[in-house]
């Protein structure tokens, strides 16, 4: 659903996935590489999750891509979530 402030040209709020770029961009270096490090190693540890799990990479492959276009709106919501959820640890850093 389209949301009031969804539009990544609202100058008082922006997206989610805008305002985590924007934090990124211009929070100190190090807590920014920190949290996108952190984000890598929890995508591998799902990986191998699942490969542990009887998976390989071409059917995760497979089975994302299918999540992603059947589920298009959850893996939104959660998506925005993740973001929201790196803005607040690093600004938390930050302070």
């Amino acid at each position: 659903m389209y949301g009031i402030f969804e539009d990544e040209d609202d100058i008082f709020m922006g997206s989610p996935k805008s305002k985590f770029l924007e934090i990124v961009y211009n929070a100190n270096r190090n807590i920014a590489e920190a949290e996108l490090l952190q984000l890598v190693e929890r995508i591998a540890a799902l990986e191998l999750l699942l490969e542990e799990r009887g998976m390989d990479a071409d059917e995760l492959d497979n089975v994302l891509k299918t999540l992603m276009f059947e589920k298009a709106a959850e893996i939104d919501e959660a998506t925005k979530n993740i973001y929201m959820d790196c803005v607040g640890k690093i600004l938390s850093q930050s302070e």
